[in-house]
């Protein structure tokens, strides 16, 4: 008897329809074949299928049981798909009758039969979302993504056997109520205040910006002048995640399975802080299955590169497809994906290998050839990428008191204020669009939204021939302006927002 049962397949963020035929032959040497250029986790399945069936209360029969995971065409992997291969099997041997409608079948199976935590089950539910009266059984451990997309029913399946004992009547799953999205707590605990940082206030004020438009930061001087703790800070600054953005925040994590079992949606901006030894595939992505990595990771949140000069020049040059187009695609012989990666870098190094170049009180110990091979390792292209650059200095011991008030210091609450003032009229300007912030702007986006006075233009053009800008340069400029006019409530951009942009541009 041949039965089709319905599953799909996720190749980066998209989704596809699979069909999982599975055919129980009266003759020819019993056997568990898989066919449809299955991987080897797939291929396991056959070992993973019989015994959960076994251990169920179930027959395996002993026949010649064929299974074809259509298109061919398609690499298939991981184990999602043991638990429409078992429901075929149930089906197909006359065990089980095929529930009608829209059904989709996707989860892991445990020996014992029950269904394991499986990535992914965000993207089948917007997927079946498309399908009228779609109903989709995920293990229940992971059945809580799905719960976040209306228009499906969701069943929770604990064991294989309840799966069946559903189906027959027996005992009815009940569906999983949807969830609405409930925006995080706005007191949620931070790593860092502002107000707990003891002098930087230019830092601050760069941070503000940086979080108010989406830009990249560079942060450089001497060691434990603060910069760890200010890129930890920045998180506290951040608006809290639309509904489309933490959907989408979530598809990346659910795909990755880093989605903590139970949890619905990622409601915070991702905070990802890779060591220095990483490589490459595990900042852009990779694998034969290509998975997102570090950058997508830190989409709509905060990429930190500390001791940026240390990371291997491969992973920083591969950074400028992210940073200038807010994607990543991860090409491979079988084809190729794309993920988002619209993240906010914050870098931070030293001004030398010994990190007391310039110190009031330390003498650096660096020749210049050092130095010079030390700074080489950031390349031109990579810097010209960098929206604001912010020197920060020793504090005075007197800042340092335990003792002392910050009276005069912004908080992280206020800060915050300030920036989702500035998130809310970016949002109305590009209201119909793709865009989130100011820094996503295209050339043509700058020329249509950024209006600058005649001074603030006579301004910036001779700053671009004095200090020799390039195109990118001249245009991250007038984005930066434009973010600090924003946070002026400023419709229109002034000399003095472009004066300021200017003075966090890296003019050496």
């Amino acid at each position: 008897m041949l039965v089709k049962i319905n599953s799909v397949a996720n190749v980066g963020l998209e989704t596809v329809p699979v069909d999982v035929e599975v055919d129980v032959a009266e003759k020819g040497f019993p056997g568990f074949t898989i066919v449809g250029l299955a991987s080897k986790a797939v291929e396991e399945a056959r070992e993973r299928v019989k015994t959960a069936i076994t251990n169920s209360g179930f027959d395996v029969p002993p026949k010649k049981i064929t299974v074809n995971l259509a298109p061919a065409d398609l690499p298939k992997d991981g184990a999602a798909y043991d638990l429409p291969i078992a429901v075929g099997v149930l089906i197909a041997s006359g065990q089980l009758e095929l529930p009608p409608g829209n059904v989709y079948f996707y989860g892991e199976l445990s020996l014992d039969g029950t269904l394991r935590p499986t990535r992914g089950i965000l993207l089948l539910a917007l997927f079946a979302k498309q399908k009228k009266h779609a109903v989709i059984f995920v293990p229940t451990p992971s059945a809580a993504e799905a719960s976040v997309v209306s228009g499906v029913t969701v069943l929770p399946v604990k064991k294989l056997a309840d799966l069946v004992r559903h189906i027959t009547g027996e005992k009815i799953i009940p569906p999983l109520p949807h969830v609405a999205y409930q925006n995080a707590d706005d007191e949620a605990i931070i790593d860092f205040d502002l107000r707990e940082i003891a002098g930087q206030e230019q830092a601050k004020r760069a941070l503000i910006i940086a979080a108010a438009g989406g830009h990249n930061v560079l942060m450089w001087g001497p060691p434990g002048t603060g910069k760890t703790m200010l890129a930890r800070a920045l998180p506290g600054i951040l608006p809290p995640l639309t509904d489309a953005e933490a959907l989408e925040v979530t598809r990346i994590f659910s795909i990755s399975g880093l989605l903590p079992s139970g949890v619905a949606l990622i409601k915070k901006r991702s905070f990802r802080s890779p060591h220095h030894g990483v490589s490459a595939a595990g900042v852009i992505g990779g694998g034969t299955n290509p998975l997102p990595g570090e950058v997508s990771l830190a989409h709509l949140g905060v990429l930190f590169l500390d001791e940026m000069p240390e990371f291997p020049r491969s992973v920083l040059e591969s950074l400028r497809q992210p940073m200038e187009d807010g994607e990543v695609e991860i090409v491979r012989v079988a084809g190729h994906v794309r993920y988002p990666a619209s993240f906010t870098l914050i870098a931070a190094i030293n001004p030398c290998p010994c990190g007391y170049l310039g110190h009031p009180r330390r003498e650096c110990k660096c020749t210049d050839k050092q130095i010079a091979k030390y700074r080489h390792r950031i390349s031109g292209p990579i810097l010209d990428r960098i929206d604001l650059t912010v020197n920060v200095a020793p504090v005075e011991v007197e800042k340092l008191s335990v003792t002392r008030e910050h009276s005069g210091s912004l908080t992280s609450k206020e800060a915050k204020s300030s920036v989702i003032a500035a998130r809310t009229i970016q949002e109305k300007r590009f209201a119909g669009t793709k865009l989130y912030t100011n820094s996503q702007m295209h050339n043509r986006e700058v020329k249509q939204f950024c209006q600058l006075t005649p001074e603030a233009e006579n301004f910036l053009k001779l700053a671009a021939e004095k200090y020799d800008f390039s195109a990118r340069s001249y245009m991250r400029l007038i984005k930066v302006a434009r973010t600090i006019a924003d946070l002026a409530a400023e419709k229109t951009i002034l000399p003095v927002h472009m004066a300021e942009a200017l003075q966090y541009k890296q003019l050496t």
